[in-house]
C-alpha cells in the first residue's frame, strides 16, 4: 500500500488532513508486539498487510496488566498474534529439551492472555508463526519444542536463507477449509522461520496445511473458534504485493468487519435469551458474578458475549400430584426466586432483575444486565390457583405449563395423555394468567394443549425454548401447523440451542440452530421468531460454535453472514419478545 510521505511543510500537511475523507468502518485489527531491548515493536509488515486489506492497525503494547489488556481487546475487531521468540514448554506441562532457544517470560504471558481475553470474546483471531504455535498451547494443544531433535522423519530445512518475502517450500492446502476457499489451490509456496511447531491441534481445530516433510503448517478452529493461523509469514510477502498472501489479511478483515457489525448490533438492540436454567446449578458458594466452568451462564460471560437479559427459571422435575407433593412443589419455586434474586443483590452493581420492558430499558441505560424471573413447569402452583398471584408478586413474567409429564393443567409433549390437552383447571389457569399479566409458554406442551391454550388465551403466547421439528423431529419440537397457529395469534417462537432439539447427528453446530431460525422465518416471518437457548438445563450437551452466553455473539456474526439486517435482528434478539410481553401486561379483560 502506497501511502504519501509529504515534504516537511505543517501547511500541506494539515491541508491533506483536513481534506482527507475517512472511512470509520474499517474494523480495529490489534497487532501483538514483539519485546526487544525494552521496547513494544513489530515488523510495520504487519501494519501494511492490515491497512492493504482495509483494516486500522491497533499495536498493542506489551505488558502484563490484565485489566488493560481485557479493556484494549474487548474494543478490537480482530486480532493478529505476530511471530516472535521460543515458548516455555512449563504452559504445556512440559520440562525443556536442550535445544530450546531464547524465551521471554513476560511475553508468554501477555499472549496467553490475549488469546484467552479474544477466544472468550469469539473475536476473530489470526495467528502467524509464534501466535499459531501460541494458539494451539492456549486452546489445548502440544507442540515440538524444537522439530529437529523431536519430529521424526527427514525434515526440510525450516529456516531459510532466502529473503523473508520470498518462498522456499510447499505447503499442501486441505479441501474444505479456510485457506482452500483462499487460495483455490492445492499446494502453495511460503517462507519459513521456525524450529518450534505444533505436533498435536488443540480440540475444535483441524489440520488446514501441511510441508511435504509432515509439519502442520496451517489450523483453524471453525465453528468451535473464530480462530485460524499458518506457520509462515505472510505479511512479508503480502506487501509486495503478493495477492495468495494478501487474500489471507483480506479474508481475515472481513471475519472482523462481520464481527464489529455484530458488536453494533448487540449495542444498538435488545440481546434477550428467552430460557436458562442455571438456577440448577446454584450451590451456596455460588456467585453469578464470577466466571465459572460448570455454568454456560455467568455475569461475566454475559458481558462477553454483550448480552442484554436472561430469563431465569425456576425449574421443577414433574413429580407426585399429592396436596403434600404439590405444596412442596410450591416452596420449591418460592425457594429458588428468592435464590436468584439474592444473586442479583450480590451482584447489584452490575445487574438488576427486570420485571417490565421498561425495566430493560434502564437497566440496559445504566450498563447494568438484566434478569427476567420465570418458572418451568406449572406443577409449582399445585391444585391452587391463587398460587398464580403470589408469583406474579414475587415478580414472575412467564410460566412454562409442563415440563416432560402431564400435571394437572395440561397435557406434556412427554409422557402419558390425561387430559387430552388443557384440563379445565388448565383453562381457568390461561384465563388468570391472562388477568394477571404472566406471559403463558408452551414449550413441553403436547400438540393438543398448544391449540387449547391458543383457543383459551386473549393474548399472544409465547415457546420460550422450542425449535422446529421439520428439521428436528423430537417430540418436544414445534410442527410448522403449529407454529403457524402460534403467529396467526401474534406469538413467538424462541428456537432452542439445546442439541437434541437441533439436528439428529451427535455434533450438530451454529449452523444447525441457525437452519432452525431460518425455517421459522420462512414460514411465518422475523416477526414470530426468537432465540431461548436452554443453557444449564444439561452439564454435557453444547452447540459447538455457541456453546454459552459468551458466544451468543457468534450466532449474530452468522445472521449477518446469511444476510439478515440489524432491524430484523433488532426483533430476533428481543424487540418480538418484548413485544408479546407488553401485550400480557397490558392485557385488560
Amino acid at each position: 500500500m502506497n501511502t504519501p510521505i509529504y515534504p516537511a511543510n505543517l501547511k500541506i500537511l494539515n491541508d491533506a488532513i483536513d481534506n482527507r475523507i475517512s472511512n470509520n468502518d474499517r474494523p480495529l485489527i490489534g497487532i501483538s508486539s514483539n519485546f526487544k531491548e525494552d521496547n513494544s515493536c513489530i515488523d510495520n509488515t504487519y501494519v501494511h498487510s492490515i491497512l492493504q486489506a482495509g483494516g486500522i492497525p491497533l499495536l498493542i503494547p506489551m505488558h502484563t496488566d490484565i485489566d488493560s489488556l481485557k479493556d484494549i481487546v474487548s474494543r478490537l475487531d480482530g486480532l493478529i498474534l505476530t511471530g516472535g521468540g521460543d515458548i516455555n514448554p512449563l504452559y504445556a506441562s512440559e520440562e525443556p529439551i536442550p535445544a530450546l532457544q531464547e524465551m521471554d517470560a513476560a511475553r508468554d504471558q501477555y499472549d496467553f492472555t490475549l488469546v484467552k481475553l479474544a477466544a472468550d470474546r469469539r473475536i476473530p483471531v489470526f495467528g502467524i508463526c509464534r501466535g499459531h504455535q501460541i494458539i494451539n498451547i492456549a486452546l489445548g494443544g502440544t507442540n515440538y519444542q524444537d522439530i529437529y531433535s523431536q519430529c521424526p522423519g527427514k525434515l526440510l530445512k525450516h529456516s531459510q536463507s532466502l529473503n523473508r518475502e520470498y518462498g522456499s517450500h510447499s505447503v499442501n492446502i486441505e479441501e474444505g477449509s479456510v485457506l482452500a476457499d483462499i487460495f483455490r489451490q492445492k499446494s502453495i509456496i511460503v517462507n519459513s522461520f521456525h524450529h518450534q511447531a505444533i505436533k498435536e491441534v488443540a480440540p475444535g481445530f483441524k489440520v488446514t496445511a501441511t510441508s511435504p516433510d509432515g509439519i502442520i503448517e496451517a489450523m483453524e478452529g471453525m465453528p468451535e473458534y473464530p480462530i485460524f493461523s499458518v506457520q509462515w509469514h505472510p505479511e512479508k510477502m503480502a506487501p509486495l504485493p503478493n495477492e495468495q498472501m494478501l487474500g489471507l489479511f483480506r479474508h481475515f478483515m472481513k471475519e472482523a468487519d462481520l464481527f464489529k457489525r455484530a458488536k453494533a448490533v448487540h449495542k444498538r438492540s435488545f440481546i434477550i435469551d428467552s430460557h436458562c436454567d442455571t438456577p440448577m446449578k446454584f450451590t451456596d458458594d455460588f456467585d453469578l458474578g464470577k466466571r465459572t466452568s460448570f455454568t454456560k451462564i455467568d455475569l461475566p460471560k454475559m458481558q462477553e458475549g454483550m448480552v442484554d437479559a436472561v430469563f431465569m427459571v425456576a425449574y421443577l422435575k414433574q413429580e407426585d400430584r399429592s396436596e403434600t407433593a404439590s405444596r412442596a412443589a410450591t416452596q420449591k419455586a418460592i425457594d429458588i426466586l428468592y435464590k436468584i434474586a439474592e444473586q442479583v443483590e450480590r451482584n447489584a452493581d452490575r445487574i438488576g432483575l427486570a420485571y417490565t420492558s421498561d425495566d430493560l430499558i434502564q437497566l440496559k441505560n445504566a450498563g447494568k444486565k438484566a434478569i427476567f424471573l420465570g418458572i418451568e413447569n406449572g406443577y409449582a402452583i399445585g391444585k391452587e390457583i391463587r398460587n398464580l398471584t403470589l408469583f406474579k408478586q414475587m415478580g414472575i413474567s412467564y410460566i412454562t405449563l409442563c415440563h416432560n409429564g402431564s400435571n394437572d393443567i395440561c397435557d406434556s409433549a412427554k409422557g402419558e395423555e390425561e387430559h387430552n390437552g388443557l384440563s379445565e383447571f388448565g383453562k381457568e389457569v390461561v384465563r388468570e394468567m391472562n388477568r394477571l399479566g404472566i406471559m403463558i409458554d408452551i414449550s413441553h406442551a403436547s400438540e393438543k394443549t398448544v391449540y387449547d391454550v391458543l383457543e383459551t388465551s386473549k393474548v399472544p403466547v409465547i415457546a420460550s425454548h422450542s425449535s422446529a421439528k421439520a428439521l428436528c423431529d423430537h417430540p418436544r419440537n414445534l410442527t410448522d401447523d403449529q407454529i403457524k397457529a402460534i403467529a396467526a395469534k401474534g406469538g413467538v417462537v424462541q428456537v432452542c440451542l439445546y442439541n437434541w432439539f437441533i439436528g439428529k447427528q451427535p455434533n450438530p453446530n451454529i449452523s444447525d440452530a441457525i437452519d432452525h431460525i431460518n425455517h421459522i422465518v420462512r414460514l411465518v416471518g422475523i416477526d414470530h421468531v426468537g432465540i431461548g437457548t436452554d443453557f444449564d438445563g444439561d452439564d454435557t450437551e453444547k452447540l459447538k460454535g455457541c456453546k454459552a452466553s459468551n458466544e451468543l455473539i457468534s450466532l449474530t456474526v452468522e445472521l449477518l453472514r446469511q444476510g439478515y439486517t440489524p432491524e430484523e435482528l433488532d426483533k430476533l434478539w428481543g424487540d418480538n419478545l418484548l413485544r408479546v410481553l407488553n401485550q400480557a401486561q397490558q392485557y385488560q379483560e
